[in-house]
């Protein structure tokens, strides 16, 4: 199984390290929007930075990159549809994310929707979804439509439910209070709620979560659930249609939520 380590940064930000198979001292980092607590955990662990993911532009994800390679010559990837502050090599869906000599390779898939050119990495029982996915929510739309964001999930869902999720943010007790109000008797979220509760209590992540698990407690997975879908008809006060209507509906609902 794929090692990975956690992060803190800013308030809620989890920078993703992936340990290599072939040697665990050797890490690749994800969407490094802060390069001092990198450089504090790869000192205090005695390990060696031997890439960068970026999953999109966004300067909480991309803030600490130039910092960490001014001595370092490392491989980094990053979106192709996205303007990012360093050179990359430039990934669309269906690229592969090569990094042979720590033994990793991630496919591409295009999820845009929080941003335009948004990227997920999926490899070795994972993915780094950035903030596109997140465990029991998704991004908000800042550059995208509900229709793209909907397909984008989509592709992570057809995922296998054992898929391990590392997203982005601490925000799962949040969006579980979210889910609880659009499916009050969804007893997977209710479960979900109280073990999240219990992590946070000891000061653990509630990540990674699993792709079958989000098919379980996520409403933004969920909006062809008759639930789901009476819930939006009942926010929105009128009848909805398609599955992106629903998700529109769910995503306002969201944005404006507080638990």
């Amino acid at each position: 199984m794929l090692k990975v380590s956690p992060v803190r940064a800013f308030s809620d930000n989890y920078i993703w390290l992936i340990h290599s198979p072939l040697d665990a001292r050797q890490v690749v980092a994800v969407d490094p929007g802060d390069a001092r607590p990198v450089e504090e955990h790869l000192f205090a662990n005695n390990l060696q930075l031997g890439g960068v993911l970026i999953t999109h532009h966004h300067g909480d994800h991309v803030g600490g990159v130039a910092a960490l390679i001014r001595q370092r010559h490392v491989p980094i990837f990053g979106p192709a549809g996205e303007r990012l502050p360093v050179p990359v090599h430039a990934l669309r869906e269906g690229d592969i994310a090569r990094l042979p000599s720590l033994g990793l390779e991630f496919e591409i898939l295009d999820v845009p929707g929080h941003t335009g050119g948004h990227i997920a990495y999926v490899g070795h029982g994972a993915v780094f979804c950035g903030d596109t996915l997140f465990s029991a929510g998704c991004g908000r739309l800042f550059e995208g439509t509900p229709e793209q964001m909907t397909r984008s999930l989509a592709k992570l869902a057809a995922l296998p439910d054992d898929t391990l999720v590392y997203c982005a943010h601490e925000y799962t007790l949040s969006n579980l209070a979210f889910a609880r109000a659009v499916e009050p008797e969804n007893e997977d979220t209710r479960a979900y709620l109280e073990e999240c509760r219990a992590r946070r209590a000891r000061n653990e992540p509630t990540l990674p979560s699993t792709i079958g698990r989000e098919k379980n407690v996520n409403p933004f997975l969920r909006c062809d659930r008759q639930t789901v879908k009476q819930a939006a008809e009942a926010r929105a006060a009128r009848g909805l249609q398609s599955y992106a209507e629903v998700f529109a509906v769910i995503r306002e609902w969201k944005d404006g939520f507080i638990s």
